[in-house]
């Protein structure tokens, strides 16, 4: 009854939500459930950008954030490593090298552990909410629940994640399953002999993005919510109490009761719209999708020595991942293309010189603690923030939409929402 009757209060209410990814799908599915008029805005198509090529992932096993001791050290190799899966550009812009210091910073042990327990909160939420969203909503995106696999090449790699690995069933009770090198192809018959080993993430579960975003936009127009393309947020317009009284695109003005800013790595211009710095970076990735090959692997992987993953669509094969900070350079070097394909060699005989059915980029929002923005916008009644994903946008976006409509409705939050909060950076 209550539920009803706040669906009700809020049939005369309205929403934009800046932003057509994941995420923003994701705020758009759970407000208009609460009753909202629903308008999503995308600077170019929605489910497009980050959203659409990545590996589909929803690993609640990636409860470490990104900053871990070993970053510093491999952060500044990548400065004499040109083709490092992980780069750093040596460039001049004030917000970067503010960024790269915060980050830096945090890179200690015990700051590590403290935002994983974070991270393990709303990742094991999201698939949580992920498996009642697609049995409800029967949305077909090549959901599967067959884990996620750890392959290593070497010995000495393997032994490495071995420690990590008790390390993170010990704070998380996230651990994987070792398998011995010899029963690596009785698991996946497309994998090569005599490698050293895996690990196995039985918890872990995999999608297809670009099918999930199609789908998704597909029911919710279904429902009334509308969605503008090529609509480029120019500027906020705000009351003199600090609410947002419009919004200024290339399509003219817009209006609302409540705005919801799902910008990703384009978040960092709402500092001169609003006046609250959102400390923000573009992690740049790349993919390459291509057809399926003749002896295809059954179960997406991560090669951790590589810093690559896969993944296995029904009519197609998509190698992934790297970190590069580059800024809004939205190139595709042929090198990285070639470095993705050949990166995969040591652990499979596959014939990767086929037809190609998409080279891809994309930027991730990145925060300098690697947790998500979700919260009301500072000095503001009516603006809020939902952003700052890094890596995990696909695995956090359902728990996020559901924390963004319960602070809008002003229920309590099925979760702590204080360590995403963005009042942390003020």
């Amino acid at each position: 009854m209550v539920a009803d009757s706040l669906k009700t209060q809020n049939n005369d209410r309205s929403v934009i939500v800046v932003g057509g990814g994941v995420i923003g799908l994701a705020c758009a599915h759970y407000l208009q459930q609460d009753g909202f008029r629903v308008r999503v805005l995308d600077r170019g198509t929605i489910g497009a950008a980050c959203s659409h090529a990545n590996c589909g992932y929803v690993c609640p096993s990636h409860v470490l954030p990104l900053t871990v001791p070993e970053a510093i050290p491999m952060a500044a190799r990548s400065f004499l490593t040109p083709r490092s899966p992980f780069k750093v550009k040596l460039r001049f812009n004030a917000s970067h090298w503010k960024w790269m210091l915060q980050f830096a910073s945090r890179c200690k042990k015990d700051v590590a552990l403290t935002a994983g327990q974070h991270l393990k909160s709303i990742l094991d939420a999201s698939i949580a909410e992920y498996r009642a969203l697609l049995e409800k909503e029967r949305l077909e995106c090549e959901w599967k629940e067959s884990g996620l696999l750890n392959v290593f090449e070497t010995t000495k790699a393997f032994d490495a994640f071995r420690k990590e690995n008790e390390m993170v069933e010990r704070e998380f009770q996230h651990g994987a399953r070792e398998i011995a090198g010899k029963d690596l192809t009785a698991i996946d018959p497309a994998l090569k002999g005599g490698l050293a080993g895996g690990f196995m993430h039985d918890g872990d579960a995999s999608l297809r993005p670009d099918l999930l975003n199609q789908r998704w936009r597909k029911l919710l127009e279904s429902r009334g919510v509308q969605f503008s393309e090529q609509c480029e947020l120019q500027d906020v317009v705000r009351n003199g109490d600090g609410s947002i009284e419009s919004l200024n695109t290339n399509q003219g003005k817009l209006q609302a009761d409540v705005y919801v800013f799902a910008m990703g790595a384009w978040s960092e211009s709402l500092g001169r719209m609003t006046g609250f710095k959102l400390p923000i970076q573009p992690g740049k990735g790349y993919s390459v999708t291509l057809q399926r090959p003749d002896l295809c692997p059954t179960l997406p992987m991560l090669f951790p020595e590589k810093k690559i993953g896969i993944s296995p669509f029904e009519d197609g094969f998509r190698i992934g991942s790297m970190m590069e900070f580059v800024g809004f350079d939205d190139t595709i070097p042929q090198y990285r293309i070639d470095q993705l394909k050949d990166s995969l060699r040591p652990f499979f005989d596959l014939k990767l010189d086929g037809a190609e059915q998409e080279r891809w980029t994309g930027f991730r929002p990145m925060t300098y603690d690697t947790l998500p923005v979700i919260g009301s916008l500072p000095s503001s009644d009516n603006g809020f923030l939902a952003t700052g994903h890094s890596m995990l946008g696909v695995s956090m976006a359902p728990a996020t939409g559901r924390l963004i409509a319960d602070v809008i409705c002003q229920r309590k939050p099925f979760l702590n929402l204080a360590p995403f909060g963005p009042e942390r950076f003020q």
